[in-house]
């Protein structure tokens, strides 16, 4: 099943969810149509598991890249870098789930609607979280209010998400990233 997620996981960040068709989800997914609704009762429920297992693949990524790090600013930092990566060359063109799926919030059904804010939410407490072990360890400035950064922060990695649409390089958007961890000198 996670192969066939990971395909629709490609038509649904390209295309959104309505843009998206039952016809190209069941084409990408390889999935005959009885197969396809035996596994899934409608084009909702395949979002609805699309959405989960994007959001736990990106979720163990990331932690993958912060738990090789030591200091809150390095971490910070390879978030940063995380980030910035995933939003350019090819992924960055075809986007992030979660971002296209925040621009359709208003129109989602109540479920992906709280998984869409619930991820978000969780991106700018890990943010304010990385700022204060930061500031504990002396790896970031004490000064900072770390709700305010966190926040400016997170507007500039869904910033980074979305200008990625438009083919930026890995290079235009390290640099945006390495000006972002410069805040914090």
């Amino acid at each position: 099943m996670e192969t066939a997620l990971s395909k629709a996981l490609v038509v649904f960040s390209e295309r959104g969810y309505h843009g998206a068709s039952l016809a190209e989800l069941r084409a990408a997914m390889k999935l005959a149509t009885g197969s396809l609704y035996k596994a899934f009762a409608d084009k909702n429920a395949i979002f609805l598991a699309t959405l989960d297992y994007y959001i736990a693949r990106r979720d163990r990524q990331l932690r993958e890249r912060l738990d090789a790090k030591h200091s809150g600013r390095d971490k910070l930092e390879a978030l940063l870098q995380f980030y910035a990566e995933s939003a350019s060359d090819s992924e960055g063109r075809r986007g992030c789930l979660v971002v296209t799926s925040a621009t359709e919030l208003a129109i989602l059904d109540t479920e992906a609607a709280a998984k869409v804010r619930n991820s978000l939410r969780r991106v700018e407490t890990l943010l304010r979280d990385l700022i204060r072990l930061g500031q504990a360890d002396g790896s970031i400035r004490p000064d900072l209010d770390a709700e305010v950064a966190a926040g400016a922060l997170f507007c500039v990695i869904q910033g980074l998400r979305v200008v990625g649409k438009t083919g930026r390089t890995k290079s235009e958007m390290m640099t945006v990233a390495k000006q972002a961890s410069a805040l914090f000198a």
